[in-house]
């Protein structure tokens, strides 16, 4: 089993990557598989609602980065996104690519279970946390819970380690995420047969 953990900051090393670290350590420890890969600082694009993934089953930008997490979430067991958090929000540069992977790649990513981490100097972290959940909530993907909401307190580069408690938060959710995966994997069932799928609007 597998747990891909995306760092969506523009510093590899900051405390995003300290809080996505404690969670892959611990799933280590616990006998499961975990990558960071980290959004880097090139400009990313955003979907131009083109729609031509429907026929492709693809993004038609087709960058690096596009491909290198198209291919990964197709053989990972789940996955965790990791933000700082800007104007209350996530990295704008994590949107933009999470718009892309989930609208043309997320028929990859469905019924595997998710989470997301916010880190924050201090506010804003419970808008950007509800933001990167409604990835999953819109996809089947059952949303791993810890303790606490999934956020780290930190502003220079390493203090997210001094946040004891936002730590223990980190560690927990990635038992928590061992323990789901474990309890997926013991279930011979297939998840639930899909509906023909119904899409309306407001306007007659």
């Amino acid at each position: 089993m597998k747990v891909l953990l995306i760092n969506g900051s523009p510093h590899a090393s900051g405390n995003t990557y300290e809080a996505l670290n404690e969670i892959a350590t611990t799933l280590q420890a616990e006998g499961i598989a975990a990558e960071i890969v980290h959004i880097g600082i090139r400009p990313i694009s955003g979907c131009i609602a083109c729609n031509s993934c429907a026929q492709t089953g693809r993004c038609a930008m087709n960058d690096p980065l596009y491909t290198i997490l198209e291919a990964k979430v197709k053989e990972c067991d789940a996955l965790v996104v990791g933000s700082p958090v800007y104007y209350a929000g996530p990295n704008g540069a994590l949107c933009a690519l999470l718009d892309r992977l989930f609208y043309a790649s997320g028929r990859h990513l469905q019924y595997k279970p998710a989470a997301s981490v916010a880190v924050c100097r201090r506010g804003g972290a419970s808008a950007t946390f509800d933001r990167l959940n409604k990835y999953f909530t819109i996809n089947n993907m059952p949303i791993v819970s810890s303790q606490y909401w999934n956020s780290v307190h930190g502003a220079a580069q390493g203090e997210a380690r001094e946040d004891a408690e936002g730590m223990q938060t980190m560690r927990t959710l990635a038992r928590n995420m061992a323990w789901m995966l474990r309890k997926i994997a013991a279930d011979s069932t297939q998840p639930p047969k899909a509906e023909e799928r119904i899409s309306t609007n407001f306007i007659r």
